[in-house]
């Protein structure tokens, strides 16, 4: 019996470990929602108070991918080495996501916060209409979800059209942009380490975001003290921070858990629009807000049939 007992302890030790690391790992997972959340909402009230878009992005993705720099090369300066192949599609792949991000700002200089962050949410299905032409097959369920996702967007624009449509397009636009960056890594980068590859993305939008600023006339405009503390949580917390608790979260519970929190993402962007921005939705647009999310949890999950690397797909924010 003694016996017996003394064999029970390590294994009731380890499922006791297993379960307070998933615990901390899920704490983790929330906390990246969390952070992730607030970079539609933040970015929307100083665009709307008249701070430039692109100026913000060159101190926040520019002051990101110095301190992910910092962070990697203090802690696993091994990391910052990568052969020629995983440099040039990495370069190639932030250079996308530097026009998304282009476009995504300046779709929130006529969208409200809760608007984008809505619209945002269909790029999963995006992410599988590029997997398609890649040879991933197109099933039914694929149709459905890509009429539940348009059914959503023209609820959630309004059949009145009050909403503008530039806007819109420019989301949408940052949405191609978006999905045309994971599945780029998906195909090319699969098995090269995520931080390696983020660092070298973050470079890569650096360089699009202060070209573009370049060709728009490479006028500074004042950020004054919001526009400081606006940028430097976007890039601190939205950004930076948002990435390692990605990182840390998905090397404990998982990529597939940390990507059902998507959704979760949305609607806390867009509490956090409604609390803090005093915007609303009305009652066609809540219905077809859930009708995207609802199509977003079914791309999700067949992503993962689908076998897109979660860490990957997770990571493409704004």
């Amino acid at each position: 019996m003694e016996q017996g007992e003394a064999a029970a302890r390590p294994v009731a030790g380890a499922a006791t470990s297993f379960r307070s690391r998933a615990w901390f790992g899920w704490v983790l997972a929330l906390t990246a929602s969390a952070s992730f959340s607030v970079a539609t909402p933040l970015a929307r009230a100083v665009i709307a108070d008249g701070l430039d878009p692109t100026t913000l992005l060159v101190v926040r993705i520019g002051l990101a991918a110095l301190l992910l720099g910092l962070t990697i090369g203090l802690t696993t300066p091994s990391q910052l080495r990568a052969d020629g192949r995983c440099v040039r599609i990495s370069l190639a792949a932030g250079s996308v996501n530097s026009i998304g991000m282009l476009t995504y700002f300046w779709g929130l200089q006529r969208l409200e916060a809760s608007m984008a962050a809505m619209l945002i949410a269909i790029s999963p299905i995006g992410v599988l209409s590029l997997l398609a032409l890649r040879g991933e097959k197109v099933t039914y369920r694929h149709a459905v979800r890509l009429a539940l996702a348009l059914a959503g967007v023209y609820l959630l624009i309004g059949p009145g059209g009050q909403v503008d449509p530039i806007g819109v397009l420019w989301i949408l636009a940052a949405l191609v942009c978006f999905a045309v960056q994971l599945v780029t890594l998906q195909w090319y980068l699969m098995d090269y380490e995520a931080r390696t590859v983020t660092f070298y993305v973050l470079v890569a939008m650096t360089l699009g975001v202060v070209v573009m600023w370049l060709l728009e006339g490479a006028v500074w405009h004042p950020l004054g003290v919001k526009g400081w503390v606006a940028a430097v949580v976007l890039a601190v917390v939205s950004t930076y921070l948002s990435r390692l608790l990605l990182f840390a979260a998905v090397s404990r519970i998982g990529g597939g858990q940390m990507a059902m929190l998507s959704p979760v993402e949305t609607l806390l962007s867009v509490l956090w629009a409604f609390l803090f921005l005093g915007e609303r939705l009305s009652p066609l647009q809540w219905a077809g807000g859930a009708l995207i999310l609802f199509s977003a949890v079914l791309a999700i999950q067949r992503l993962g049939i689908a076998r897109l690397r979660p860490r990957w797909r997770l990571w493409a924010k704004s």
